[in-house]
C-alpha cells in the first residue's frame, strides 16, 4: 500500500511514521516536530509549514549527541524523573 492517494499540492507533512517522543528533548524522533507543531500542522499556513520544514534538520543533533551511557542512566535513576505523574 502506498500513500500516493494522499499527495496534495501543498507542503507535505514531514511525518515518517516513526512516532515516539524523546523524553528529554520533547520532540518526535521520527519527524523532529514538537507535539504542539504536530497538532497545529493542519491549521498552519503554507509559509509556516515551509518555515518549520526548513528548521527541522537543525534539531537532529539534539537526538544524536551522546548522553553519557550507563553512568548517565544510573545518575538519572538516582535523581528520579524531572516530571510528576498526576494521580487520580
Amino acid at each position: 500500500m502506498t500513500d500516493d492517494i494522499w499527495v496534495r499540492n501543498e507542503v507535505q507533512s514531514p511525518c515518517v511514521k516513526i512516532c515516539a517522543i524523546h523524553p528529554l528533548e520533547r520532540i518526535c524522533t521520527g519527524c523532529l516536530r514538537t507535539i504542539e507543531e504536530i497538532t497545529a500542522w493542519g491549521k498552519m499556513s503554507e509559509s509556516e509549514r515551509t518555515s518549520l520544514i526548513l528548521e527541522l534538520p537543525k534539531r537532529q543533533s539534539n537526538l544524536t549527541h551522546r548522553r553519557g551511557g550507563r553512568r548517565a542512566r544510573l545518575k538519572l535513576l538516582q535523581e528520579g524523573p524531572d516530571f510528576e505523574i498526576e494521580k487520580k
